[in-house]
C-alpha cells in the first residue's frame, strides 16, 4: 500500500464514478473538500484505493484480485504494526471485495451479533450498513407540522457549534467552523432556550446533502431529532438537494427515524469495523 500524493487524487475519480453505493464521504476526500488519506497499489497507475475521511469512514473500492495490495492491506486492517489508534469503518466495492475480504479475514471476522461487547486486537467486526432512498411524498405525508410547547427550531450559527458535543458534530466533517459556516447548513432545536438537537449537513456534494444528527443524551426519545431533521429536509427541498441518509442497521435509533422521515431502505451491505 502506497500513500497516493494530493495531486494524483483525480486518479481515482473514474473508479469512483463506477460506485453505486452511498459514497459522498470519499467524494469529499478525493475532491479535497477534507483533508484525508487515499492508499494506492500503484502510486503512478493506480487500480486499487483505499480511502480514509478524518471521522473514521472508509472505502475499497477498484481491483479487488491485487495479490500484493491484498496481503499489505490484510496487516494494515488487522493492525499488526500498531499505527493505528482509531477504529475505521469500511464499506467496499465491488461485491468481488467481499468474498476476497471473508477470506483474507479468515479467522479474524466476527459478526456484531456475536462481539459480547469485546473487540480484542486482531479482530474485524462484521456489520451491516443500510443505505435509504429519500421519498418526497411519504415525507410530507408523514411530516409534523407543528412544534412541541417551548420549542424553537433556529439555523445553526457559531455559538451553537461552539456548544455542540457529541459524536456526530459538523467538526467532524468540515475542516473548519469558518468552512461549515460558508459553506454548509444545519438546523437547531432550542427546548426552553436550551440546546436540544441539531441536524447538519455532513456532507454536501453537487446536488446531494447527506445528513448528520446529534442530540443531548438528556433530551432523547423526545421526538426532537425528528423535529430538526425535518427542517433540514425542508431545506433540501427548498434549495433541490437530495436528502441522503445511512446507517449501521445495527443502529436502531437511526434506522427508525430515517423511515420516520421518509426515506426507505434502499440496500444493504457489509460494513466492516477495523480494531486498533
Amino acid at each position: 500500500m502506497n500513500i497516493l500524493a494530493k495531486e494524483n487524487y483525480y486518479k481515482a475519480i473514474p473508479y469512483l464514478a463506477e460506485i453505486t453505493i452511498n459514497n459522498l464521504f470519499a467524494q469529499s476526500v478525493i475532491e479535497q473538500k477534507i483533508a484525508g488519506k487515499v492508499y494506492v497499489d500503484d502510486s503512478e497507475n493506480p487500480k486499487t484505493f483505499y480511502v480514509i475521511h478524518p471521522y473514521g469512514m472508509t472505502l475499497l473500492f477498484g481491483e479487488s484480485g491485487n495479490t500484493r495490495f491484498n496481503k499489505s492491506f490484510r496487516d494494515y486492517a488487522l493492525n499488526k504494526d500498531n499505527n493505528r489508534d482509531i477504529y475505521e469503518w469500511m464499506q467496499a466495492f465491488p461485491d468481488t471485495w467481499h468474498i476476497e475480504l471473508k477470506e483474507l479475514f479468515e479467522g479474524h471476522l466476527i459478526k456484531s451479533d456475536e462481539m459480547n461487547g469485546c473487540f480484542d486486537k486482531g479482530i474485524v467486526e462484521l456489520n451491516t450498513r443500510v443505505n435509504f432512498k429519500f421519498d418526497k411524498s411519504l415525507y410530507l405525508n408523514r411530516k409534523k407540522t407543528s412544534l412541541y410547547s417551548g420549542v424553537k427550531i433556529i439555523r445553526t450559527d457559531r455559538q451553537i457549534l461552539r456548544a455542540m458535543k457529541g459524536s456526530v458534530v459538523p467538526e467532524y466533517f468540515w475542516e473548519s467552523e469558518d468552512d461549515f459556516l460558508e459553506k454548509g447548513i444545519g438546523f437547531s432545536l432550542l427546548h426552553q432556550g436550551e440546546l436540544a438537537s441539531t441536524a447538519f449537513s455532513a456532507l454536501i456534494h453537487h446536488d446531494k446533502l447527506e445528513l448528520g444528527i446529534e442530540t443531548v443524551a438528556e433530551f432523547r426519545g423526545m421526538g426532537f431529532a425528528e423535529q430538526s431533521c425535518s427542517a433540514l429536509i425542508d431545506y433540501c427541498i427548498k434549495n433541490q438537494l437530495e436528502p441522503v441518509w445511512a446507517c449501521r442497521l445495527e443502529n436502531v435509533g437511526s434506522y427508525k427515524l430515517a423511515q420516520k422521515l421518509g426515506f426507505v431502505p434502499s440496500a444493504m451491505i457489509p460494513y466492516y469495523r477495523l480494531g486498533r
